[in-house]
């Protein structure tokens, strides 16, 4: 595995993004914070570490690359990682459907 590329914030972090928040085989996804441009494994993560309030990315920036894949390090924009179905457009790992549920933690919907 390719371990290049951003730094990944979080409690309990593994080399594929898993936290002690998230850390199902599927769990390997981080996102790349508006707020302050630091990549976390999961919004919990972010709320015990970062020291201030998380701000959403708004529809206008979907075109910034905010989300990481933990196997592969690809960088995917916001519409990218929306629009993936689940499925990493660089090495084919499935992300957790569930993420979906959470989606307007991060992103303008």
């Amino acid at each position: 595995m390719d371990t290049a590329g951003p730094a990944v914030k979080g409690l309990d972090v593994t080399a594929l993004t898993q936290c002690a928040h998230w850390h199902s085989p599927r769990d390997i996804i981080a996102i790349r914070h508006k707020c302050c441009g630091e990549y976390y494994a999961c919004i919990s993560c972010h709320e015990a570490l970062a020291g201030h309030a998380p701000l959403t990315w708004p529809r206008a920036e979907r075109e910034t690359k905010a989300v990481l894949c933990g196997k592969c390090r690809h960088e995917l924009t916001i519409e990218e990682y929306l629009s993936c179905v689940s499925v990493c457009p660089g090495c084919q790992a499935e992300f957790n459907p569930g993420c979906s549920n959470h989606y307007h933690l991060y992103f303008e919907m």
